[in-house]
């Protein structure tokens, strides 16, 4: 399963962002491999439809969890509509790599 984790930067240390669309990075990880890469988040400065456009980027990674602090309205629909679960986390006090590490049950 391929699991995107919001963050502030591209490192496994990096804090994670509470914003989806507007968030500076993504962090890829892919459980069944185990590897993880990062992704600029290309619009996380556009006026306009930042959730719209990074959900379409989530169904275009094929990807079937997102992990973020929250989703507007149109980005819950898309990734709804894309059956791309939504996790909720309201605190962004851990690591990317913390979330990680609690999703391998570590």
């Amino acid at each position: 399963m391929k699991i995107v984790i919001s963050s502030e930067g591209a490192e496994m240390n990096s804090v994670f962002d509470l914003r989806f669309g507007r968030a500076a990075y993504f962090c890829v990880y892919n459980e069944e491999s185990g590897i993880t890469e990062f992704l600029k988040n290309e619009h996380a400065d556009d006026q306009g439809g930042a959730g719209t456009k990074t959900s379409e980027k989530m169904v275009e990674l094929g990807v079937q969890k997102v992990i973020s602090g929250d989703f507007g309205p149109k980005a819950k629909d898309i990734l709804e509509r894309f059956n791309i679960q939504m996790v909720i986390l309201p605190d962004n006090n851990r690591t990317v790599g913390e979330i990680i590490e609690t999703l391998k049950g570590k």
